[in-house]
């Protein structure tokens, strides 16, 4: 059976899968140029969570794989574009007739980037190369604007490496990163919530003057600010929820491990994707997208509150969340409950035109959110709270069911 109907009938059994046992599976076998097997393994690893793509590279890096330096091309070219770059691949082998890269990464700001992955430093590489692979796609017109080089290499150990780097005349356009970091700086991303932070960890990549230190500090508060709840246990916006009869002090908030929230969020972003036809992986911490982006969720998850004049759910809506979810026809802003095992994935567009029957928070900051509450009008069947219109949301459309 190939790859993606084998992934698509039990995901599970191919996710026990080495790498090596998932490049056999697809197509013929044989990664190569064209091959429907590099396509496959390609649209394979679009739909995995980022976890997994960083086993098969420690698979890729840790043993003697047959074509291994090609797999840990792909891998990286996805890592890429989990970092929000549109991703070109490039050939796995070069011929006289191509430029030849590995990939071209150009961000959401405009700067371009040429990749060149190596298992290992252990040969030298000529920088003027990669040099006039970078002049020669600028003069094709696949490249424009600012445009850099990124080697990223698998070990850890690049001490000659760098000193080629600095030694050399193309030391401002040249930057080199570990694959382990670059996974990092993909957590790090999906771990917050800001499109900023995402914006400043690609500026990372770029060239980057480093005398005066503002810039790198800048990226670095901004990023700490952003996952900082996460990692103090606030994993949920709704938790600040202290509006209409709930006024209680923020000394005596109670909050859900961020790790199960996490784990319920997981569960139910399967579960949505699996009814609609489209793996989503995460682009943050609450926000989800399939590979082509054209299927996209905002999910939140709440527990259940049992305080007298609460609500038994309730959520944060932001303005961020209705951008994002505005950009496709396909979008949905999935509300989970701890303690059920179904959630509720509303159609984003539909969510969106009830905002104004929301109450609003309006942060000193400018920023603000709307509240979202969700009530249980007969036993099992469930709507959101439109208090300013005196009505309600039903929700018995937009049941998904949570294993």
């Amino acid at each position: 059976m190939p790859l993606l109907a084998l992934w698509t009938s039990n995901p599970i059994a191919v996710g026990e899968f080495s790498i090596e046992q998932v490049v056999a599976t697809a197509g013929d076998g044989l990664l190569r140029d064209g091959s429907v097997c590099s396509g496959e393994l390609r649209q394979y690893l679009s739909q995995v969570p980022t976890h997994k793509i960083a086993v098969y590279v420690d698979q890729c890096l840790g043993s003697s794989l047959n074509k291994g330096g090609l797999i840990l091309q792909d891998l990286i070219n996805e890592i890429g574009r989990r970092l929000d770059f549109t991703v070109t691949n490039g050939r796995y082998q070069g011929v006289v007739s191509a430029i030849g890269y590995d990939g071209i990464w150009l961000s959401p700001e405009g700067h371009s980037i040429i990749a060149e992955v190596k298992t290992t430093d252990a040969y030298r590489m000529s920088l003027d190369t990669l040099a006039g692979y970078r002049d020669r796609l600028a003069a094709a017109g696949q490249v424009s604007g600012p445009s850099s080089v990124l080697i990223i290499v698998g070990r850890q150990d690049t001490g000659e490496l760098e000193a080629q780097i600095r030694g050399s005349r193309h030391a401002w356009d040249v930057r080199l990163i570990s694959a382990e970091a670059l996974l990092k700086l993909v957590q790090l991303k999906e771990n917050a919530d800001g499109p900023e932070t995402g914006r400043k960890i690609r500026s990372l990549l770029a060239p980057m003057e480093y005398t005066r230190l503002d810039r790198m500090i800048d990226v670095m508060f901004t990023t700490a600010t952003d996952v900082e709840k996460l990692s103090a246990g606030l994993a949920e916006p709704e938790v600040e929820d202290r509006s209409d009869e709930d006024r209680t002090p923020k000394s005596s908030w109670e909050f859900t491990d961020s790790t199960l929230l996490q784990r319920k969020r997981e569960s139910i972003i399967t579960a949505v994707g699996r009814d609609h036809g489209a793996p989503l992986i995460r682009k943050s911490r609450a926000l989800f997208w399939s590979a082509d982006h054209e299927v996209r969720a905002a999910c939140t998850v709440s527990k259940r509150y049992l305080k007298r004049n609460s609500y038994p759910y309730w959520y944060a809506f932001h303005p961020q969340w209705a951008e994002f979810l505005n950009e496709t026809k396909r979008s949905y802003f999935v509300l989970g409950c701890m303690d059920l095992k179904i959630a509720f994935a509303i159609p984003g567009k539909e969510f969106v035109s009830h905002l104004d029957g929301l109450n609003v928070t309006i942060k000193d900051d400018g920023s603000r959110y709307w509240h979202v509450h969700l009530v249980e009008k007969s036993p099992g069947s469930y709507a959101i709270l439109l208090p300013k219109k005196s009505d309600y949301l039903r929700l018995d459309d937009y049941v998904t069911k949570v294993t």
